[in-house]
């Protein structure tokens, strides 16, 4: 496969007209919420985001949810909540004046993540028109252009000099993401609900349609219809640093909260879990391209797998990340922050993040691999066509102060949007995981199993995970033809993973290695993925105390290149390297996913 992907862009769309919208007129509240932020505990290292218990997406749930949807739609009148179809769930954007306190960790100081209101109507997007300048978004460790890099600086210190009341201002607009993520919304017609951005299928888009308006915000402020963000490269060795032209102390793109002990020329570790390895900076690299591949190419064979599960209007948040906003998404901002601050602010907390000029370069790279995993495979990777997901919509304000109402459907195509990259290699490609304990035989794996002392508890389940544990598990179907691992990829599924909110988690889980996963890189292919979950706390259900959730991974790759497709089950450890104590595991299983 070729070390690079050029990416098409799609075809020019017809010069758009912009209406003001009906169904949402911006309502306006006279003062800011009087009850007080809810302060947590988070651990400092962290990339700390609210969530809450996700025990309840199936089905059945969607059906009883519905009801309830349409029961409180009299409630709220048909200019602020429009009945969906009966079979329509998608998630309606925030209404703005019902911003109230964000659930902010402990530590932090006292945040109004809420926007200023406005007068204006909200207006739907339309994209720019084709003719319209293109921006040509630049690899930050590539920028040689003194020019760009003073309109960039100018820019940024342009937009923090703005003033509180402006929504543009840089304070308000690293709020947008604070605000999204940590508690400040409630699910329109379900006010005991958080609307959540991170951890589901509205990950990609969502980020996506934040960056455009703060580019688009940039370029008005310096008078350049074509100004563009840069991309932090940390997915090619040559960017596996922090970007240079963020680092001077005099620059307006400087951020004093970040980790010292990870300025250039410091290697970024995208599977950071707290611990500075002691790699090589060849072994670093060797590592980060492996585990790049593992995540946009072997965990990512299906949409769910690489853009995150489900979530309609009516579910509770945090349905479950994809591969890429698990890792290196989650990583690069916990590597990033300043781990002397009590939650890792700024990168390495979400309510802060936005604060720091780094994160959007970071998220536009992540927005980059959202195109890139597509081109890998135009047949099998493409968008969710989910009516509910493409008719989810947000709001941001643009570059003329206005609110606007974006739908995921709007946000598909950069080129539509009159946007796109720079072309760099993706050497990543050329870089599989590799097998380290050998493509060893049934009966070798066997008897590995039975020396392992924890070898077999599938009959014990739910169990407590206070130590790692081997299982077998067994497979729906072997020795699958090329066609039918063509149309479905085989997955691995932990189920009922329950642990405290309180607590810092992490699981490790390999395949067919049992008793030697010490001996597996993080760039090893029997390290099929990890669990992760920060400390926190939910902003409605204090009574509840525990998380009930699930982890997918793919195995079909695995499988193949471990000789191991034959075997009528597999050999699953979960290795608990953090929270141990409190971990439950309510089972193990393998299915189907096209």
């Amino acid at each position: 496969m070729a070390s690079s992907i050029l990416l098409k862009l799609p075809s020019s769309p017809s010069p758009p007209t912009t209406t003001p919208s009906s169904r949402h007129p911006l309502l306006l509240r006279k003062s800011l919420p009087t009850h007080s932020p809810r302060h947590h505990h988070h651990r400092h290292h962290t990339v700390t985001c609210k969530s809450t218990n996700d025990d309840d997406n199936k089905t059945p749930t969607f059906l009883d949810r519905r009801e309830v949807l349409l029961g409180l739609t009299g409630a709220y009148g048909a200019s602020a909540f429009a009945p969906p179809p009966s079979t329509a769930l998608p998630i309606e954007a925030p209404i703005l004046a019902d911003c109230g306190a964000a659930d902010l960790p402990a530590g932090a100081s006292p945040t109004n993540c809420c926007p200023p209101l406005k007068t204006s109507d909200i207006v739907d997007f339309v994209p720019p028109p084709p003719w319209s300048p293109f921006r040509l978004r630049p690899a930050a460790h590539l920028i040689t252009d003194k020019a760009y890099l003073d309109k960039f600086a100018l820019a940024i210190s342009r937009m923090r000099a703005l003033p509180d009341s402006d929504p543009r201002s840089f304070k308000n607009q690293a709020n947008v993401h604070c605000a999204y993520c940590d508690g400040a919304y409630d699910q329109v017609g379900f006010p005991d609900l958080e609307l959540q951005v991170h951890n589901s299928w509205l990950f990609f888009p969502w980020h996506r349609c934040y960056l455009y308006f703060f580019e688009r915000i940039l370029g008005k402020l310096i008078e350049d219809d074509s100004f563009a963000i840069p991309f932090w490269n940390w997915d090619h060795p040559d960017g596996m640093k922090m970007p240079s032209i963020y680092t001077d102390p005099s620059s307006s793109l400087f951020d004093k909260l970040r980790d010292a002990k990870h300025q250039p020329p410091t290697l970024i570790d995208l599977d950071y879990n707290d611990v500075d390895p002691d790699y090589t900076d060849k072994e670093q690299i060797d590592h980060n391209l492996r585990i790049m591949y593992r995540q946009l190419v072997s965990n990512a064979r299906t949409p769910e797998l690489f853009m995150g599960r489900p979530y309609r209007a009516g579910d509770k948040p945090n349905p479950g990340s994809g591969s890429l906003e698990n890792i290196p998404h989650g990583p690069v901002h916990v590597w990033s922050g300043d781990r002397n601050q009590p939650n890792g602010e700024n990168m390495g907390s979400f309510y802060s993040a936005g604060r720091d000029p780094l994160f959007y370069a970071h998220h536009a790279n992540v927005d980059r691999m959202w195109d890139v995993w597509k081109a890998i495979n135009k047949k099998k990777h493409r968008d969710f066509t989910d009516k509910d997901w493409l008719e989810t919509s947000f709001l941001f304000y643009d570059e003329n102060k206005r609110p606007v109402r974006v739908r995921v459907r709007d946000a598909l195509e950069p080129g539509v949007m009159r946007y796109g990259y720079e072309q760099v290699p993706l050497p990543w490609l050329k870089t599989k995981p590799l097998v380290k304990l050998g493509r060893s035989t049934k009966a070798a794996r066997g008897r590995k199993l039975e020396e392992h002392v924890e070898a077999d508890v599938a009959a014990s389940f739910p169990l407590k995970l206070k130590k790692a544990v081997s299982v077998t598990v067994k497979r729906p179907k072997v020795s699958r033809s090329a066609t039918e691992k063509e149309e479905a990829e085989e997955v691995l599924v932990v189920d009922g993973i329950e642990f405290s909110r309180d607590e810092y988690v992490k699981i490790d889980v390999y395949v067919n290695s049992a008793g030697h996963e010490e001996k597996v890189s993080p760039g090893g292919r029997e390290l099929i993925g990890s669990f992760v979950s920060v400390p926190h706390k939910h902003k409605h259900d204090k009574k509840e105390k525990a998380i009930t959730t699930s982890l997918r991974l793919g195995l079909s790759e695995f499988l193949e290149e471990t000789g191991a497709e034959g075997d009528e089950s597999v050999v699953v450890s979960l290795v608990p390297r953090k929270g141990k104590s409190k971990i439950k595991i309510g089972g193990l299983k393998i299915e189907f996913a096209s």
